[in-house]
């Protein structure tokens, strides 16, 4: 306990809120990472259900086919491949700053929007690849 006389009430907030805080990219990009870390555990649990399907047999494994291939299965495979593509790219920035290189500003956001273009670049090349060889396209 503190001997000092008890602390005024003040009308200001103590650390900065949302409302007045401008997101940062860095910011963005951090909270982003966690949450496609959330959304690729998910992801597994989807690759897992289609992986025991299958040993399950043939019938089993034609209800998981139909499943990933309406399109809400397709949606959340494209949101899973984006999520991979995205943390897959921001964790390999995260091992250069362990290492100890891109601390500074510019480099940290030429960085992140980097990670931005890779992503968008890998998810396209991935889903026009696999829609070839399915012969979508």
């Amino acid at each position: 306990m503190s001997n000092s006389a008890p602390a005024k009430a003040t009308n200001r907030p103590l650390s900065p809120h949302l409302q007045v805080y401008k997101p940062q990219l860095t910011t963005v990009l951090s909270i982003t990472h966690r949450a496609t870390g959330i959304a690729l555990s998910a992801g597994t649990l989807l690759l897992c259900y289609w992986i025991v399907a299958a040993a399950r047999g043939p019938a089993s494994f034609a209800k998981a086919q139909w499943f990933v291939g309406s399109p809400v299965g397709m949606l959340i495979l494209f949101g899973w491949s984006v999520s991979l593509f995205f943390h897959l790219s921001n964790g390999i920035r995260h091992l250069f700053w362990d290492a100890g290189y891109g601390f500074d500003l510019k480099t940290t956001y030429s960085s992140g929007y980097m990670v931005l273009i890779f992503t968008c670049v890998l998810t396209a090349i991935a889903w026009s690849g696999a829609l070839v060889f399915l012969g979508v396209l």
